[in-house]
């Protein structure tokens, strides 16, 4: 017996999806898991005995992989973002804010802002690097910095103290 893999995909994804999920405790983890299961099926063309036989191969083949991947260095050694966050050395307060509400921003915002003040490309460059008209890139950098702005006002009138520091008065005003 032997299905498509669409067909399998389509009767098996979510069962494969949870056994692994069961074991990873990971969505992300356990997504390429199950991409992982049905690339094996389908680029390993064997023959089920039935329909049961198929499910309990892809189960099986969905946890082993899911071991797998809990094992593994990079797995093991994940660090979670606070304590990324915690692990970074920053000069003043005001710093780790700024880092903190860039990376708050949606991917698209948070890599034109890292590429234009952080890496120093013009909008022209950004564009070529993302395949993004250049209009795009100057509209995204101008959302990014008014997120940011919003952001970083919400945080400072949160602040305890009535001056903002020097340091935040040079951040708002590149903003």
């Amino acid at each position: 017996m032997r299905l498509t893999t669409e067909e399998v995909v389509r009767r098996y994804g979510k069962r494969c999806f949870a056994a692994a999920f069961s074991v990873c405790q990971n969505a992300a983890d356990a997504e390429d898991v199950v991409q992982e299961v049905f690339i094996r099926y389908h680029t390993k063309p064997r023959a089920f005995d039935s329909e049961e036989h198929l499910k309990a191969w892809l189960l099986r083949v969905a946890i082993n992989r899911a071991r797998d991947v809990c094992k593994s260095f990079w797995h093991r050694h994940r660090v979670t973002w606070e304590e990324t966050m915690a692990a970074l050395p920053f000069e003043a307060p005001e710093d780790s804010a700024l880092f903190a509400a860039v990376m708050a921003l949606p991917d698209k915002y948070r890599v034109v802002i890292h590429l234009y003040y952080y890496e120093g490309y013009a909008v022209r460059e950004i564009a070529a690097l993302l395949s993004r008209r250049e209009n795009t890139v100057k509209s995204q950098l101008r959302r990014a910095r008014a997120l940011l702005r919003e952001q970083l006002k919400e945080a400072w009138n949160d602040d305890e103290s009535d001056e903002p520091s020097d340091q935040s008065r040079m951040v708002q005003q590149n903003l």
